[in-house]
């Protein structure tokens, strides 16, 4: 089955708000500054999302077995 493009990025902005969420916590527990926990989390939300879409386009491309 090949996902649309919409769908891919769909699940990768729904995939990363929680992994953003988890990196803002972790980052947070390891500075201990709200701030800069938030500041980490926005840029790599933004930057994993392309990188999450990338990746699903690659293996969109796969067939099975492969």
């Amino acid at each position: 089955m090949n996902d649309p493009h919409y769908r891919s990025l769909l699940k990768a902005v729904s995939w990363r708000a929680m992994g953003t969420i988890d990196t803002i916590l972790v980052s947070f527990l390891v500075t201990g500054r709200i701030k800069l926990a938030c500041s980490i989390g926005c840029v790599e939300f933004f930057t994993k999302i392309g990188l999450y879409y990338i990746h699903e386009r690659i293996w969109n491309r796969l067939a099975p077995g492969n």
